[in-house]
């Protein structure tokens, strides 16, 4: 249950090229293409992409072209992308490594499990699965991913043991449903 109103749906953002971006998300992230056209801009017409990887959705990411060449700052901070279990994630990150991407980061959170890595424009993504426990944050700490899944939560789950405000993450979502208002 969530809260009553608003939930978050999808976004869109600037690309330098279109093209490339869609490559990445649907070669890689498995995202398909949903609809594709052209809208008028304040520079010209702007080609849409719309992607999704739940038939539910219409889009998740929408790829607009028009983001300038040459910015000083990307303000995206990160694109979070949610695995259901901890293999999808092993694997995805040895598909990374074998694709060659540059600046591949897998950390734990405590609480999760992360890798950060940027698409070909630069936008950080996060992909992530959350552990059954959750620890304070801000946390982060390299870890690796290879090697079999039990073998690495155990690993996991000692390290967050010796960390500020472990438990389980049951306890915690009860806490934040009550705060929220939605228990």
């Amino acid at each position: 249950m969530s809260r009553p109103g608003f939930r978050f749906s999808h976004f869109g953002m600037f690309v330098t090229n279109t093209a490339l971006l869609e490559d990445f998300y649907v070669r890689l992230l498995d995202f398909t293409v949903t609809d594709r056209g052209q809208l008028p801009g304040p520079n010209g017409p702007m080609d849409l992409v719309f992607l999704s990887r739940d038939p539910d959705e219409h889009h998740q990411i929408v790829l607009i072209s028009g983001r300038p060449r040459d910015m000083g700052f990307n303000p995206i901070n990160q694109i979070s992308l949610k695995a259901d279990r901890l293999s999808t994630l092993m694997a995805m990150h040895a598909t990374l490594v074998a694709e060659g991407l540059p600046n591949i980061m897998p950390v734990t959170h405590g609480n999760a499990v992360s890798i950060y890595v940027p698409d070909p424009e630069g936008n950080r993504l996060e992909l992530y699965v959350d552990l059954p426990w959750y620890v304070s944050q801000p946390m982060r700490v390299p870890v690796d991913l290879s090697g079999d899944e039990a073998t690495l939560m155990e690993r996991l789950e000692a390290h967050a043991r010796t960390l500020p405000g472990f438990r389980p993450r049951a306890e915690w979502r009860a806490e934040m449903a009550r705060r929220m208002g939605v228990d």
